[in-house]
């Protein structure tokens, strides 16, 4: 009778010190969190039968309705062989139907699967009421970033992604907007480049969960699982550095102001463009810049509190290594390191010292350029090349959590703008 929980511990020390006139009835039952007619009745059956009295009579005791082992077995070796990707649902209507019939609820289905590692092949959520989303209080309190692939110049050069932000408070387009030919990291990074040199930093950034953004991979790393998290992506890296808060929409209609936009400026900007008679990225680009002034002009709105709230780059902040791609490496007997076929040299360090086996830090800047960072010194230095993210962990093999752990030989990357 010692299997007691720390509640009934709890409870058996009350009647004591009600019994040795410590404590009240009144203070006793509200310490256990009872009535007092309750706390009586308690203390009685205590008086009578002793612990007993405290810890419930099925302890230990298998429940009655408990699925047996040969049930939960055949249950899961149906789903895993014959009703493979049935949803839990239709899974448990075939069940059923089976000879023998498993008559089971679909609720019990769940737990079983769920606690077989059979996770259900689709996701339902229920239908949420929605409203109109206040905006802040105050400009740089959030931001809201997405990109934008569309015909932005209607056949006259290639199909381009507009990368862009904007404020929640007043609805401006932030500094940074910019035409790539696809959604990437090296666009939000060069986005939250432009908008921390010109304005400082936001406290948060509303976005969706799109592959730069958040991982949404199912490979769990050797030293990710230790840590009990996956490490986040490039662009996750930089807004954890600057301590800038992550928020990820769960649709589309919850980041709808950014989507607002994009109507907005696949109607007036592709005029613009059209009057312009740009053709590439390039004109595309100048072109934005000149319209955006205007289009802050003419849709922006005032912030109900004029005090603007962007954080100020804190002195002696690297902001266009936070804004890089990160990669670690190790340097080699060679003195040198190497990334995805990209071989760098290490100059020799003070009094000619070597710098092999130390474990360095490579960046890629926004311009392509390299440097290698032992610390905060920059050992070596490389001109720009033409390599985008580059990948380390091939994330298209789908592994769940706990699956053994498969590192490629050799680095993959894949192009990205840089």
């Amino acid at each position: 009778m010692e299997l007691m929980s720390e509640k009934q511990w709890k409870r058996w020390d009350v009647t004591a010190r009600v019994n040795a006139g410590k404590l009240t009835m009144n203070e006793a039952a509200r310490i256990c969190g009872v009535s007092v007619r309750q706390l009586r009745r308690m203390r009685g059956e205590v008086m009578d039968r002793g612990k007993e009295a405290l810890i419930h009579g099925n302890r230990g005791r298998v429940a009655w309705n408990r699925i047996v082992e040969e049930i939960r077995g055949r249950v899961i070796e149906l789903r895993r062989t014959k009703y493979e990707g049935f949803n839990d649902q239709h899974f448990t209507e075939k069940l059923w139907e089976e000879k023998p019939p498993v008559q089971i609820s679909a609720r019990t289905v769940r737990r079983i699967l769920r606690g077989a590692d059979i996770r259900s092949v689709r996701r339902r959520r229920a239908r949420q009421h929605r409203k109109r989303r206040e905006r802040r209080a105050q400009e740089g309190l959030m931001l809201l970033w997405d990109g934008s692939r569309h015909n932005w110049l209607e056949g006259r050069g290639p199909l381009l992604c507009l990368m862009g932000a904007i404020d929640d408070a007043t609805g401006k387009l932030m500094p940074g907007a910019h035409f790539v030919e696809q959604e990437c990291a090296a666009g939000y990074l060069r986005v939250l480049y432009a908008i921390g040199s010109e304005l400082g930093l936001p406290w948060s950034i509303y976005m969706d969960q799109h592959g730069s953004l958040k991982r949404n991979d199912d490979h769990w790393t050797l030293a990710e699982e230790l840590e009990g998290r996956q490490d986040p992506t490039q662009v996750g890296m930089a807004l954890e550095a600057l301590e800038i808060e992550v928020i990820y929409a769960l649709s589309p209609q919850a980041k709808g102001r950014v989507e607002r936009l994009w109507g907005t400026l696949q109607d007036r900007l592709v005029s613009e463009l059209r009057l312009a008679g740009a053709c590439t990225a390039e004109q595309a680009n100048a072109v934005l810049e000149r319209y955006r002034p205007e289009h802050n002009r003419r849709f922006a709105v005032a912030a109900r509190e004029t005090d603007p709230a962007w954080r100020p780059v804190r002195a002696g902040t690297d902001l266009g290594r936070i804004c890089s791609f990160r990669y670690a490496a190790s340097v080699l007997k060679n003195n040198t390191v190497q990334l995805a076929g990209l071989v760098i040299d290490i100059p020799p360090g003070p009094r000619k010292r070597s710098y092999a086996d130390l474990r360095v830090e490579v960046r890629q800047f926004l311009d392509g350029s390299w440097r290698v960072y032992a610390g905060e010194q920059v050992i070596a230095v490389h001109g720009p090349t033409t390599h985008g993210e580059l990948r380390t962990v091939r994330r298209n093999k789908k592994r769940s959590r706990g699956a053994p752990v498969t590192i490629p030989t050799h680095a993959t990357y894949e192009e990205a703008s840089p």
